[in-house]
């Protein structure tokens, strides 16, 4: 098949090109002769004489005659026209290849398509003329010529021509049925499949199709689609009073920023909002506006939804009321530590709204635009270079880092990239040397990014009206919420594998999440293989196959205080294998309770099951009495957990705890468990 067809399918064009002399549109041949020419088309016969109804009637039995036939048909010229003398006389019908393509004239002011035509002065056509003989009128076919000078399709292809790719109304009210859901045209496109039983491919409209469909409901007057929307958020706010919204009016009282966060999300902020992800790339399509969206992540380590804006402005005024706005969502608490892109504006806004709050760089959303940055300019040695990136972005020691840095400058000519002067001149706002005293739960992680992006992705591809995109995230939400709290269960029922038998490790798996607890467990398997030595100011510590350098950890007993030079405390919120060490040398079998934050701790882990691979007293599973002393040790985290939320609840909770701790004492304890009590009272 030649290029030519190929490009006509997406060439709907119905121009009035093609130029049929009277002599031959008004040749009338015989049926036999047409007869003819239709051997291959089976199911419609066409020929002179042959009466409609309409003329409607007509175009709709050649355009079926021309599918079966392998091409399609679109509307030429007329003679006549309705409402004057006699009205519309003739008609003509061509081929969808007829004509010329017409030459256009150039506009510079102008922007031109350019499109490919698919024209090639194809004389297939079918006219009908107007006659009233029998008395009510009708339309005759007075000429058909079925001769193409092009291949035909065949019947697989010609279904791709514009003219059979129709998407019916209850199509179209399906699709924006899904797309209110968010989810994206390729899973339209396979659930239609689905409920049509349909082969995949085989529906009569393509993915082009719905996103132009998609599109052309998008294309609505901006300020009609303003002031529906906040009539959609005081609706919501009528139904749901912790729902909250924000907005500014410009002077031509038009909307100019909207901000609003859901009950949920304010909830989730007050546990988990210590670690914020502004995340400002992304734009509403439809109206051409910077999206921001608030996410952070929960104790089980999947992302949680805090707040969404849309701005007509991406400026520092801008972005200081969007953070504003959400501070006034979250009563005033501001986060410890916020991560963006790298936005001088956002930068400045920052300051101005959070001056007390940490700034830094996505490292994802730096190292995306890696391939356009340095792919062309360092060619083959890419590789090589974003190896060299990650290993100095990975180290632990600002003076390691910089000098490094200069060294990789060097090595690869770099001297000159603006690129790498930009990141070098912020490097305290994205390199990990420079952040690692300060809190990020994780959120540098190449895999909390994948997750975050899949998450704000979701509900990026459910916009199709302004007015409806608030309901469109409030779904996406509570999809996502749905979705965690299936993989919160999954996690919990999970049974937990202790890998060193210390008790610190039985202590931290009651205490804390599934997912807090391994991060925890590497750490404590990895201390197994580090040195401590006593200073006179702390400890040393360093691996057990190096003879010099390590950490130093500072350790008071009495007060329960543990650091580490490496801060990975500070950095995770998860005590790091130098000071685990120095914990395990100093016979202290539970990790003490301020290093086991309260952001990561199991609010219903008494639901887990806890199985220890180290032998036990009878050889195998811990005994029930073991088992009853653990989930006592769980049921004793929760209720500090819950009772910290408020002064009412720790208020509450002393009280009562204090009349159970009399009644308790008042029991005599038996022998097996005398040598848990100690350890039980310490979590007490």
């Amino acid at each position: 098949m030649s290029q030519e067809m190929l490009v006509s399918y997406n060439d709907p064009s119905d121009q009035p090109s093609l130029s049929l002399d009277d002599t031959s549109s008004s040749a009338e041949e015989s049926p036999s002769d047409t007869r003819l020419s239709l051997e291959n088309c089976n199911d419609a016969i066409l020929y002179i004489g042959q009466r409609f109804a309409t003329h409607d009637a007509a175009y709709e039995f050649y355009s079926e005659f021309a599918k079966h036939c392998g091409f399609s048909i679109r509307r030429h010229r007329t003679e006549g026209k309705d409402g004057v003398g006699k009205g519309l006389t003739r008609r003509y019908f061509v081929c969808h290849r007829a004509g010329n393509t017409p030459v256009k004239t150039s506009n510079d002011s102008k922007p031109q398509r350019n499109r490919k035509s698919s024209r090639c002065g194809c004389q297939a056509y079918l006219r009908i003329s107007k006659t009233t003989e029998l008395g009510a009128p009708e339309w005759r076919v007075t000429g058909f010529a079925n001769h193409h000078n092009h291949e035909l399709l065949e019947p697989n292809q010609v279904r791709f021509l514009p003219a059979y790719r129709t998407i019916s109304d209850a199509d179209k009210s399906r699709i924006l049925m899904f797309a209110k859901t968010g989810i994206s045209v390729q899973q339209m496109m396979r659930l239609m499949e689905l409920e049509k039983c349909v082969e995949p491919g085989y529906l009569p409209f393509t993915e082009k199709d719905v996103r132009n469909l998609l599109q052309s409901f998008r294309k609505l007057d901006p300020e009609d689609e303003s002031i529906d929307l906040l009539r959609m958020c005081r609706n919501i706010k009528e139904k749901d009073p912790n729902f909250k919204f924000e907005y500014t009016l410009d002077s031509n009282n038009r909307l100019e920023n909207i901000a609003w966060s859901y009950a949920s999300s304010i909830q989730l902020y007050e546990i988990f909002g210590d670690v914020v992800v502004f995340d400002t790339t992304h734009r509403f399509t439809a109206f051409d506006m910077p999206l921001g969206i608030w996410v952070g992540v929960n104790n089980y380590g999947m992302p949680c939804f805090f707040g969404c804006v849309l701005l007509r402005d991406e400026n520092v005024r801008s972005l200081s009321w969007a953070l504003k706005a959400f501070l006034g969502f979250v009563n005033g608490k501001a986060p410890q530590t916020i991560l963006t892109d790298q936005s001088m504006c956002l930068k400045e806004a920052i300051a101005i709204e959070m001056p007390t709050t940490k700034h830094a760089f996505c490292i994802w959303m730096i190292v995306a635009k890696f391939p356009s940055w340095f792919n062309t300019v360092l060619g083959d040695q890419y590789n090589e270079w974003k190896a060299e990136f990650f290993r100095l972005y990975n180290m632990e020691s600002i003076e390691d880092f910089e000098l490094g840095w200069r060294d990789m400058i060097d090595s690869f000519g770099l001297h000159m990239n603006r690129h790498i002067n930009d990141m070098s001149t912020l490097r305290n706002l994205w390199a990990l040397p420079y952040l690692r005293s300060h809190f990020f739960a994780g959120l540098t992680s190449v895999g909390h990014s994948q997750s975050i992006n899949a998450f704000i992705q979701r509900f990026l591809s459910a916009q199709t009206r302004l007015a409806h995109f608030v309901e469109q995230v409030a779904v996406a939400v509570d999809f996502k919420d749905q979705a965690a709290e299936q993989q919160t269960m999954q996690q919990n029922v999970q049974n937990i594998y202790l890998k060193t038998g210390a008790p610190m490790e039985s202590h931290a798996a009651s205490v804390l999440t599934p997912f807090a607890f391994l991060k925890l467990q590497e750490q404590l398997v990895s201390a197994a293989h580090y040195a401590s030595f006593q200073m006179e100011d702390g400890f040393l510590v360093r691996h057990h196959t190096k003879l010099d350098g390590g950490r130093k950890v500072y350790w008071v007993p009495q007060e329960g205080i543990i650091s580490c030079s490496c801060h990975h405390f500070e950095f995770s919120g998860i005590l790091c294998r130098h000071a685990l060490r120095v914990l395990s040398t100093g016979n202290c079998f539970q990790i003490p309770d301020r290093y086991l934050p309260l952001r990561w701790r199991s609010i219903s882990n008494h639901s887990a099951k806890l199985r220890q691979s180290a032998p036990t007293d009878h050889g195998g599973a811990p005994t029930d009495h073991g088992e009853r002393i653990q989930l006592l040790q769980s049921l004793v985290s929760t209720l500090v957990t819950e009772s910290a939320k408020s002064k009412e609840r720790l208020d509450l909770a002393t009280k009562q705890v204090s009349i159970l701790l009399s009644r308790v004492r008042e029991h005599s304890v038996s022998s097996p468990a005398v040598r848990d009590v100690p350890s039980l009272h310490r979590n007490v």
